[in-house]
């Protein structure tokens, strides 16, 4: 990302390589078109650009990292139309965002179904926290108006909860 950050077109080149695929998928599951999806690749490769000198690799991964500016700018998107993110149930969602987030592989088939009986698993709070923050779409200052909750309690709800996750289904894949 440095030298991302410096302008370097091979180190962009080669972040688009390595993540363009995943953030495709992520820009189709909530846009309408094929032609708002490329779009909306385009632009978050932009604002990866322009925001490449904030990567800190102590605070997160990389994939996380650009999966957080997608997933911002992909509700940015949604509300400049003035539509909400599909209010998809874990049932009939996508394979996608958060596992995909989490792994630098793409997630087996029956990601889906681990994810819902690991998310029954957390406490009421962090549970809700994910599931409106990341399957619903919404703002974390709206989870916390939702659940009527602070905010910091809110982002520590979430912080909690997806480290619970990462935790379970790392040590899946390690059996």
């Amino acid at each position: 990302m440095r030298r991302v950050a410096a302008g370097d077109e091979d180190a962009v080149t080669a972040l688009y390589d390595r993540f363009g695929a995943l953030v495709f998928k992520a820009a189709r599951q909530v846009l309408n078109s094929r032609a708002e999806a490329d779009d909306a690749v385009q632009e978050i490769f932009v604002r990866l650009w322009r925001t490449a000198d904030r990567f800190d690799p102590r605070r997160a991964r990389l994939v996380t990292w650009v999966m957080l500016i997608a997933r911002r700018h992909l509700i940015d998107r949604l509300r400049r139309k003035g539509a909400r993110p599909e209010q998809l149930g874990l049932d009939n969602r996508p394979e996608g965002m958060y596992l995909a987030a989490q792994s630098d592989t793409k997630p087996p088939s029956e990601a889906s179904p681990r994810l819902r009986d690991r998310l029954r698993e957390l406490p009421e709070l962090q549970r809700e926290v994910i599931e409106r923050a990341y399957l619903q779409g919404f703002t974390l200052r709206e989870v916390s108006h939702q659940l009527n909750a602070p905010l910091g309690t809110v982002k520590s709800a979430l912080s909690r909860g997806l480290q619970r996750l990462r935790e379970r289904f790392g040590s899946e894949k390690a059996l």
